[in-house]
């Protein structure tokens, strides 16, 4: 779990800082996207998405509800309206999924256009942080495990979608492992013009977004 280390900081500082909840919260409406794309009633065979992406969706909750807790009223509010916004939007995907379209292949055609775009959004997420990091050259809030695991989520689904010859997982998993390639090579960049020290402002910087699942 990458972002382990991220929320240990959080933790222990009793604090979020500069870290936004953006890219969690909107992970968590992706994870729930992959899971309604793999039932069965849906995309049949897709067991592994499934599984993958319910767990991933535990766990951004989990990483939300730590935002919540270190957070003050108003982004709790913010948070809170979003979650709630995420799940009126899958009752009524669901809803029209499974009563409007009788097949599995027009399901999957419907949920799956929705995945891309979900997940399109939630892999170009970080690139303000980059932009960030450019002007900023300094890679703190750009943790290195992030990016490798947002290349390597990329690189592995897109093997996955080749073998099952499934583009709507293809697509958005190519962008991410580009997104993640580039993250890589800003990190390599500028490491060292980075001020590691723990009194640097963290106001300066951003979290970048990444995520575990498809």
């Amino acid at each position: 779990m990458p972002r382990s280390p991220t929320f240990i900081g959080i933790w222990r500082a009793k604090s979020v800082q500069s870290f936004k909840p953006d890219p969690y919260v909107a992970t968590v409406l992706n994870c729930a996207m992959w899971v309604l794309y793999g039932l069965p009633a849906v995309h049949p065979d897709s067991l592994l998405v499934v599984t993958i992406n319910g767990t991933g969706f535990v766990i951004e909750l989990l990483y939300v509800t730590i935002f919540i807790v270190y957070s003050n009223w108003g982004k709790r509010k913010k948070i809170g309206i979003a979650l709630l916004v995420e799940l009126i939007f899958m009752l009524i995907v669901t809803f029209i999924t499974l009563h409007f379209f009788h097949d599995t292949k027009s399901r999957s055609m419907v949920v799956g256009i929705l995945c891309v775009i979900f997940n399109i959004i939630m892999y170009t997420s970080p690139l303000t942080v980059m932009r960030q990091v450019i002007k900023t050259k300094s890679v703190r809030y750009m943790p290195f495990t992030l990016s490798l695991a947002n290349f390597a989520n990329g690189v592995i689904w897109c093997i996955y979608a080749l073998l099952k010859f499934d583009p709507y997982i293809m697509i958005p998993n190519g962008l991410g492992a580009l997104s993640g390639a580039i993250q890589l090579i800003l990190y390599a960049t500028y490491y060292r013009t980075t001020n590691w020290d723990n009194d640097a402002k963290p106001s300066e910087l951003q979290l970048p977004s990444n995520s575990i699942t498809t």
